[in-house]
Formats: C-alpha cells, sequence, structure tokens
C-alpha cells in the first residue's frame, strides 16, 4: 500500500516557505450531521448515534449520540479519556446522580473512570451529546461480569451492519489512518 499523501515543506498562500514539513491537506475533512442519518438501538432500546470519526489506528471515536428518555447504557470502564458536550436534554451517570448533564455542559472524564450513564425516564424531549473517546469502553452486566467492548472497531462494524438492517444507505464519518507498507519513496 503506498501513500497518496506525502508530507512535504509548508508554504504561506503567497508561495513563502514555512519552517516546517506539514501533511498536503486538498481539502477540509469535514461532515455535516445533518447527512448523517441516526443509526438506532445501536448499543440498546433507545441509544442512537450518528458517526462523525471513527479512527481505528489511534482508537479515538467521536459520535453524536441521541438518547431517549430512559435509555441508558451499562456500567462501563475508560481506558482512555472522553469529553463529553450535552447538546440538549439531560443525563446522568447513576454513580453521581445529584450531578444531571445538560444543554451546554461539558464534562470530562478521565480514563480509568467507571460509571453508568442513564437518561431521566421524566425527560420530555430525546437528550443529544457528542462524545469524544480516546480508547474504549469496558461494559459490565449489573453482576458484575464482562459484557461487551465499545470501541472506533465495533462502532465502525456497527455502522455498517445497521446501517444495512435500517436501509439508511451509505454513511458518510470521518475515518483515520491507513495501516499498510510504505516503500522508502513514498
Amino acid at each position: 500500500m503506498t501513500s497518496t499523501t506525502v508530507p512535504g515543506p509548508a508554504t504561506t498562500t503567497n508561495g513563502s516557505q514555512l519552517p516546517l514539513v506539514a501533511l498536503p491537506q486538498g481539502e477540509l475533512l469535514t461532515v455535516n450531521e445533518e447527512n448523517i442519518p441516526l443509526i438506532k438501538d445501536s448499543l440498546g432500546p433507545g441509544v442512537h448515534f450518528k458517526p462523525l470519526r471513527l479512527d481505528l489506528e489511534n482508537g479515538e471515536w467521536v459520535v453524536l449520540a441521541t438518547f431517549a428518555p430512559g435509555a441508558r447504557i451499562p456500567l462501563h470502564y475508560h481506558t482512555g479519556a472522553v469529553d463529553a458536550w450535552t447538546i440538549s436534554g439531560c443525563w446522568y451517570y447513576v454513580e453521581y446522580p445529584e450531578q444531571k448533564q445538560t444543554a451546554g455542559s461539558y464534562l470530562y472524564e478521565p480514563g480509568a473512570s467507571v460509571h453508568t450513564l442513564a437518561c431521566p425516564e421524566t425527560n420530555t424531549e430525546d437528550t443529544v451529546a457528542l462524545f469524544r473517546v480516546t480508547g474504549a469502553n469496558i461494559n459490565f452486566n449489573e453482576d458484575g461480569t464482562f459484557h461487551s467492548i465499545l470501541d472506533a472497531a465495533l462502532i465502525r462494524h456497527l455502522t455498517g451492519t445497521l446501517s444495512a438492517e435500517q436501509n439508511l444507505g451509505p454513511v458518510n464519518f470521518i475515518g483515520g489512518g491507513a495501516a499498510g507498507f510504505l516503500n522508502g519513496n513514498a
């Protein structure tokens, strides 16, 4: 596999050379969430998502999650950090019931944190939040036994599988990396 993106000297808009090497970028890596279908009931009833960036090699994933009133995600352990921004609605961690996340809330979760995400059943609207996750969620059942691993690879798999099952057509998102062999001239 050869690379089509070869680093080179960077220049200003008038052609002056900068003292650094950069990746050439012919276009911005951008998606509009309005053009991405909502993949429904992906991790359980009422848990939906839109993939924005799924980087398998770096183990990073960015999703726009939508939770129906009463939806939950099982108890999970984070192998890396999480940034969460609540856009609408309300959610909380069962372990921290007094610290509800509402529209405009930004939450940072350090790696090795453990919690159970829940949306109040009394919510009158869906909750929408943007999550940027490094690493994986190791999910557990109520009795403490292993349930599953949620990472960029599984979300990419779910995106393909569930979008086909739900007749959503192709789902456009930003990927990442391109593992393979490069020759010395690339």
